[in-house]
């Protein structure tokens, strides 16, 4: 019996448990946060399972627009925005409900980057004024202020947000004298500054951000005019971006969130437009739906 026992352990393979993955979402998008002419405090919900408009699912704690946003598997956030703010809000995934405020920033700053880990959220660069090259990290766990855990390559903001599973990029720009094409690269393991790995193929500001399980992608914005530019790079080694696509319309300032199949970018200077674009192809987006006000600079999260 002993030997059958332990030839059967042997032979068993032990799988590990795939990563968990909250840069991309498998149910709905949000949309928070933004500017009509004024702030706005609303939190639009689209699925992902099919092409719909979204509904008004909440409130965040205060209207303002040029915020960054992160995602845990339960909780959306955002984080900063006019005027300039430190405030980090936190809404459920689970139902729909207003966000509470549960922490802040080091610095209060205005179009920063978002960024998500397993475990923590992160905001990168900002206008304070002047620009800043600060990296933030909170945790979601508890409701807890954020920590500087290191420095961009250059203060710059208005920047796109994307998230590997190991580390945050951070693309794009503004350096307050000139547009930025820089793609910024800083582990999630341990706390340290970025290191520069690669250009877009355009200087550009206001671009949204997605992730796919392989490559980070920055869509639209203002290069200085209004641009519909898909770029893609890899997150498997340090590389230029490519151009892969077009967005249906030209426009910055949109929220990006990002699916494990698709790319979003949601709303934008003057825009209620929700394209989405394929990661498993090059392709160019289409318009599955609007948001329920025509918006620019708000957040994006992801469930």
């Amino acid at each position: 019996m002993s030997n059958i026992y332990n030839a059967t352990v042997r032979n068993t393979t032990l799988i590990a448990p795939a990563p968990v993955v909250v840069f991309q979402g498998s149910n709905f998008g949000y949309t928070s946060g933004g500017s009509t002419g004024t702030s706005v405090n609303t939190i639009d919900k689209f699925p992902f399972s099919t092409d719909a408009n979204p509904t008004d699912v909440g409130d965040l704690t205060q209207a303002r627009n040029g915020l960054a946003g992160q995602s845990s598997t339960v909780s959306g956030y955002t984080s900063g925005g006019s005027t300039p703010n430190n405030t980090i809000d936190k809404f459920p995934f689970a139902s729909d409900a207003n966000a509470t405020d549960v922490g802040d920033l080091t610095v209060a700053r205005y179009l920063p980057a978002g960024h998500s880990s397993t475990v923590s959220g992160y905001s990168s660069g900002g206008f304070a004024p002047p620009n800043v090259n600060t990296i933030d990290k909170f945790p979601f766990a508890s409701n807890a202020n954020a920590t500087d855990v290191g420095d961009l390559t250059q203060a710059r903001y208005c920047s796109a947000g994307q998230s590997s599973t190991v580390s945050g990029y951070s693309s794009g720009g503004f350096t307050g004298s000139a547009f930025s094409n820089v793609i910024d690269k800083f582990p999630f393991a341990s706390d340290a500054n970025a290191t520069n790995v690669g250009v877009l193929t355009q200087s550009t500001r206001g671009a949204a951000g997605q992730s796919s399980s392989v490559s980070g992608y920055t869509s639209g914005g203002s290069a200085p005019g209004a641009s519909n530019v898909i770029d893609k790079f890899p997150f498997a080694s340090n590389a230029n971006a490519t151009d892969v696509g077009d967005l249906t319309v030209a426009r910055g300032l949109s929220a990006g969130q990002s699916s494990t199949a698709s790319g979003y970018t949601s709303g934008g200077s003057g825009s209620n437009v929700i394209d989405k674009f394929p990661f498993a192809s090059n392709a160019n987006a289409t318009d599955v739906g609007d948001l329920t006000q025509a918006r620019g600079a708000p957040a994006g999260q992801q469930y």
